[in-house]
């Protein structure tokens, strides 16, 4: 979802939490921070090492092709996970959240073949994360935060995996701001210079009414990079909030 970084929205958006799709996968990041520069050519039967989900496009019967072929072999757990990875990058950079269902079945099938491959569960997460933004499904990031958990048990110190964790709390309906700004603290407790967590801890804390710990953790994130582009927009929503408007 996502990071190996694809930045799919507007600082705004991503400080504003608008809706979307596209939205969550922007705030979503550790599957492509996981997987690094991976290309789709697997959704493909072109030669395309140096492909760009954002540089060509891919016809329904084409991607419909690529999934038959992943379930005529259903036990090829490196076909299931290249292409359940590709098929969740594709559908994000196209902005497609119809796609996600397959790619979590592909990614599901992939994890019962082999439970222990940090880079599909991952994915998996992810994929469960922006079928719950997008459907405001609560169930699904329930699904997100227990594959989360597993991946968590591979890598238990990996920040951007247990930042989405944090967030599926955030993000739920209806949302638990308790428990995500616990999670979120940890991280950032665990990881000072962690941007993102600390971008989101100061969005839950606004959320709770807690104007001066988000002044402080607003005072961290600048500290450690003032020219964070979600900065101008917290401030904005900190000054809101204190004056009752």
């Amino acid at each position: 979802m996502h990071k190996n970084t694809i930045a799919f929205v507007i600082a705004a958006a991503l400080a504003g939490f608008i809706g979307g799709f596209w939205l969550a996968n922007s705030i979503n990041r550790s599957a492509q921070n996981s997987i690094g520069q991976q290309n789709i050519s697997v959704l493909t039967d072109n030669s395309l090492p140096d492909s760009n989900a954002g540089e060509f496009d891919l016809s329904d019967q084409e991607i419909r092709t690529k999934i038959d072929e992943a379930d005529k072999n259903p036990e090829n757990f490196a076909f299931q996970k290249d292409l359940g990875i590709s098929l969740y990058r594709y559908a994000a950079v196209k902005q497609d959240a119809s796609l996600l269902p397959e790619a979590a079945r592909l990614l599901e099938r992939a994890n019962s073949l082999k439970s222990n491959d940090f880079d599909v569960l991952v994915t998996l997460g992810n994929a469960h994360f922006d079928i719950g933004f997008a459907n405001k499904d609560a169930a699904s990031f329930r699904t997100a935060r227990d594959v989360y958990s597993k991946a968590l048990e591979l890598k238990p110190g990996d920040p951007d995996v247990k930042t989405d964790f944090g967030l599926t709390y955030f993000l739920q309906e209806p949302p638990a701001y308790d428990k995500a700004a616990a999670e979120l603290q940890k991280v950032a407790d665990q990881n000072p210079r962690h941007e993102r967590s600390l971008q989101f801890l100061v969005q839950t804390f606004i959320k709770q009414n807690k104007l001066a710990e988000a002044e402080k953790t607003l005072a961290r994130l600048k500290g450690i990079n003032p020219n964070n582009p979600a900065i101008a927009d917290i401030s904005a929503k900190i000054a809101t909030a204190q004056s009752g408007t």
